[in-house]
């Protein structure tokens, strides 16, 4: 199964698994790319980027319109945007790391 299929898996099982998701809103989805948001409240929600052709992944937390927290595949190279700097790539030991919707 593809990265986006696989994804799409995830936020499907997350949407039914955890208490605190509110709703899951496809922006847009096709045969190599997603993008989607889970809402843990009106103003905050994680918003989901996949895109296979570019082994591409971005997981954003974002409150009202700013992204407090990301993680970022680029090429199949991750990166991080702390909390304490959302502007800041990441690319420690930890930042480096790849992660998964779960973990996010």
């Amino acid at each position: 199964m593809s990265g986006v299929g696989q994804l799409q898996e995830a936020l499907e099982a997350a949407e039914k698994s955890r208490a605190y998701i509110t709703r899951l809103d496809w922006l847009d989805i096709g045969e190599s790319f997603l993008k989607a948001r889970l809402y843990l409240d009106s103003d905050l929600f994680v918003q989901v980027y996949r895109n296979d052709k570019y082994s591409t992944t971005n997981f954003a937390l974002i409150q009202g319109e700013i992204r407090i927290y990301g993680c970022d595949e680029l090429s199949g190279k991750w990166h991080r945007h702390p909390a304490d700097d959302p502007t800041r790539h990441d690319t420690s030991a930890e930042g480096d790391r790849a992660v998964s919707l779960s973990e996010f």
